[in-house]
């Protein structure tokens, strides 16, 4: 076996070495956190009709969830929140009007980052249907548009 350390999530195992690495360097709470997110991404996308395979990708820095075939969506991106280790962040394009039509459905349910995120908090429940949701309406943004 070589020395590249791969991480293997419970939906779908990394392609990617880049973005393996990049989970490695996270806190253990933040990954876990993070590494529930992406199963999420994944999820979502296998059950939602028109989003067909994710590509998985560095954007940023930041690990980045693209609809590369379908075109159906905008690009999903998460992270541990700058340098705090007990906040984690769902980021979309802040040129969608995702975050507002999140806030419309969900209101005060999440934190949010101006036009461009919800963020979490390490301590709290994620509420796992409503991000779902959110997922599904960013997977499917651009179809939904036309």
């Amino acid at each position: 076996m070589n020395d590249q350390v791969v991480i293997k999530s419970d939906i779908i195992q990394f392609k990617d070495m880049q973005v393996a690495a990049i989970f490695t360097d996270y806190p253990e709470e933040i990954r876990s956190r993070l590494l529930f997110l992406r199963n999420l991404i994944f999820e979502v996308a296998a059950a939602t009709p028109g989003v067909g395979e994710l590509e998985e990708t560095l954007k940023w820095g930041e690990p980045s969830y693209l609809t590369s075939k379908s075109k159906s969506g905008t690009t999903i991106r998460i992270n541990q929140r700058n340098s705090d280790t007990e906040k984690y962040a769902f980021y979309v394009n802040c040129k969608t009007n995702l975050i507002e039509r999140y806030k419309d459905i969900f209101p005060g349910l999440f934190q949010y980052d101006g036009t461009r995120g919800i963020i979490f908090d390490v301590h709290q429940k994620i509420p796992v249907e409503e991000v779902k949701q959110c997922i599904s309406m960013a997977l499917t943004y651009h179809k939904n548009k036309r």
